[in-house]
């Protein structure tokens, strides 16, 4: 009969024993770190991404403001040949009448032979209605201008002889000439133009 003995321990890593299994890593940890970086790299881009859409969008939109504003403004830029500060031709043309008005004068004359009498040389009157000067004779002739008035109802010239002498007169307003001539004793001279009911003068 064989006398078994009770099997000893085998020391560990001993052959034929199971190999211990190692040592479990902590995988909740690893993969929850994993995540979290998965997550915040997303976010970092997303965000840079984000904000270079945004400027690319708000570049666009800023050209597209910058572009409008630019076609508005030209659209408001005043006409060429505008700088009367937006006159009407009807003001221009009041404007201009009024210059021509100002820029107008009333010319009388006077001129031929006049030998000074016994009541001194040729007498000579001009003027309008409201407004009569003399005039003097020299070197055979007389000539003067006044403003043109458009109130004025007429303007006239006249010139007396002094005993003997011919003479011929004008007066001249906005291009009508009236004439008139004396000779002999103690005739007058005399030219008048009026001013007309429809305008003009006559």
């Amino acid at each position: 009969m064989t006398q078994q003995y009770p099997q000893q321990p085998q020391p560990y890593g001993a052959p034929g024993q199971a190999p211990v299994p190692p040592k479990k890593r902590k995988a909740g940890k690893i993969a929850g770190l994993g995540c979290l970086g998965v997550i915040a790299i997303a976010v970092i881009a997303g965000v840079a991404g984000g904000s270079s859409d945004s400027d690319d969008k708000g570049g666009k939109d800023k050209a597209a403001v910058a572009e409008g504003q630019a076609k508005t403004g030209e659209s408001k830029k005043p006409a060429a040949g505008s700088g009367d500060a937006g006159k009407s031709d009807s003001g221009k043309k009041s404007d201009a009448k009024k210059d021509d008005a100002k820029k107008k004068v009333v010319v009388f004359k006077v001129w031929g032979t006049a030998p000074a009498g016994a009541l001194g040389p040729l007498d000579i009157t001009y003027g309008s209605d409201s407004d009569t000067r003399q005039g003097s004779f020299k070197n055979g002739k007389f000539e003067a201008t006044l403003p043109l008035d458009d109130k004025a109802m007429y303007y006239n010239v006249m010139a007396q002889l002094q005993g003997s002498g011919d003479i011929n007169c004008s007066v001249t307003v906005d291009g009508e000439t009236k004439k008139g001539h004396a000779a002999g004793g103690y005739n007058i001279c005399d030219a008048q133009l009026s001013s007309g009911l429809l305008g003009g003068w006559n």
